[in-house]
């Protein structure tokens, strides 16, 4: 019996024995790109170890796209992506079809009352309400509920699921090999001919994840805050959710206009990885996906932020444990220094041999947990390092800040020793096999990467960038980046307890 080893179980050996160089180019030997007509890019690499194949949608459209005063929409359409097309969902499609304009045409009656403000009949108003509720009901018992999950997980798909980011919309799972073209057809339908059903169903499905996500959460209105306060212009003060205001105003025709604009080909980018055979794919990638009709790919205008000029502070009342975020201006990734940031950071907070977690959490027991975070909450545009700690049992925020704050000037005026610079460089490598491991990581990375860089190669060569970085660069970048007037903290109080009046 002939024994196949996993790829992860060689890869230590592998990183050992080869340069990045060679492994890069053992890599390239499995992969295949090609690009359709209509501008929709494929990146097919082979790895034949088991009959399985992830693939990855990656869309180059996150939150910072969301439309003004409609905050949470591509996490809307994230969402609208699993209900199906015109033949997937529906149990008498002409019917639902008029069902949904009916919908529309009551709501759009409903909001021109209600936008007549002061002079809204309340009765009117109310009438409406009822007859919309009616019409969502009527469209609704036209749905074939889930159909689309039950057909890709019947035929043995996985891990089906999606995200949205700052700077990207994902959508990922995996097929046993035999079932491939199941997965060509399902993916390019729901992106060629989507239906937008039980829309506002899902609205208030979205509208219940922010209020667990954040406003349940003092962790999350504390970053939500801190978000919104280090950021005045730029659209990463939002968080992908969007804010509850916007989310419950959102309409079925918003969620198709964004759609319209941004799901084009050219703003896609597919990773597959595992037991594939490239020009099988390339052949179901052009009958399936080249049905997608060629568009305009969108403006990537952004509001630049203005320089920040001195410290902001933000504090949120929550009887939960204290915590406290720091988050200092950093340039994208783009920018020259971006390994010197990185290296930092793992200098900072690589678990417990960064100095971070030595100092505060095991030798002076002050906080709980502590860290940092290199690029935060994206990296295509300028963004944040972030460090966050969540202070121990009698031991308060303002303790730990300033402990914080010495650590930090410690790496400023002191180079790190040799011997950390060389473990943290180990471990940055050694997290490249992490990113090799999986099919289903793998081709997410290739996408990412891809899309980022416009090559996914950077995987291997950013390891030569972090090679590069001496102790100097190190020291620079923390002279640069983390300096008081770009600072922004955001801690959390215990409110003082209220008392009852009486006579």
């Amino acid at each position: 019996m002939r024994l196949r080893f996993p790829l992860l179980a060689l890869l230590p050996c592998l990183l050992a024995a080869q340069s990045v160089s060679d492994l890069q180019k053992s890599f390239e030997k499995k992969v295949t790109e090609f690009t359709l007509a209509n501008g929709l890019h494929f990146i097919v690499i082979e790895r034949h170890d088991a009959p399985v194949v992830s693939f990855h949608t990656y869309l180059n459209v996150g939150s910072v796209d969301d439309p003004g005063g409609q905050t949470g929409l591509a996490h809307m359409f994230e969402h609208m992506a699993f209900k199906g097309t015109s033949s997937i969902g529906t149990k008498n499609w002409v019917a639902e079809k008029a069902a949904l304009a009916a919908v529309e045409q009551v709501y759009s009656r409903l909001e021109a009352e209600r936008g007549r403000g002061a002079r809204a009949d309340a009765k009117k108003v109310a009438a409406l309400q009822a007859e919309l509720a009616a019409a969502i009901a009527k469209a609704d018992s036209l749905v074939e509920e889930n159909e689309y999950d039950r057909v890709v997980e019947s035929s043995g798909g996985a891990d089906m699921n999606a995200s949205t980011a700052e700077d990207s919309t994902n959508y990922f799972y995996s097929f046993p090999s035999n079932r491939i073209e199941l997965w060509f057809l399902m993916e390019s339908s729901r992106f060629l001919d989507p239906v937008f059903r039980e829309f506002y169903k899902e609205r208030d499905v979205v509208r219940e994840e922010r209020r667990m996500r954040v406003e349940s959460s003092s962790q999350g209105k504390l970053v939500e805050a801190m978000l919104a306060t280090a950021y005045s212009a730029h659209p990463y003060r939002n968080m992908p959710g969007g804010w509850a205001g916007d989310i419950e105003h959102f309409r079925r025709p918003d969620a198709e206009r964004f759609y319209r604009q941004y799901y084009v080909p050219a703003n896609m980018t597919i990773g597959i990885a595992g037991d594939v055979n490239p020009a099988a794919a390339r052949g179901m990638a052009e009958k399936y996906f080249g049905r997608l009709p060629a568009r305009p790919l969108p403006s990537r205008y952004r509001t630049d932020e203005p320089a920040q000029e001195g410290e902001k502070r933000v504090a949120v009342a929550s009887p939960a444990q204290p915590f406290l975020v720091i988050a200092y201006k950093r340039p994208d990734q783009y920018s020259p220094d971006s390994a010197a940031i990185d290296v930092l950071d793992a200098v900072l907070s690589d678990g417990r041999t960064g100095l971070i977690f030595k100092d505060m959490v095991r030798d002076k027991q002050i906080a709980l947990g502590a860290g940092s975070q290199a690029e935060f909450p994206g990296g295509k545009y300028p963004s944040l390092f972030l460090f966050y700690v969540a202070p121990g049992t009698g031991h308060s925020v303002e303790e730990n800040e300033q402990e914080l704050y010495k650590i930090i000037d410690q790496v400023k005026t002191t180079q790190v020793d040799a011997v950390t610079l060389q473990r943290v460089k180990t471990k940055l490598r050694a997290s490249l096999i992490r990113k090799l491991a999986g099919n289903s990581g793998l081709a997410s990375e290739l996408c990412s990467y891809y899309v980022a860089y416009g090559d996914w190669r950077k995987l291997f060569t950013e390891l030569d960038d972090y090679n590069k970085v001496t102790a100097e660069d190190v020291q620079r970048v923390a002279k640069t980046y983390l300096v008081p007037e770009h600072r922004t903290v955001a801690y959390t109080y215990s409110p003082a307890p209220t008392t009852g009046g009486g006579k």
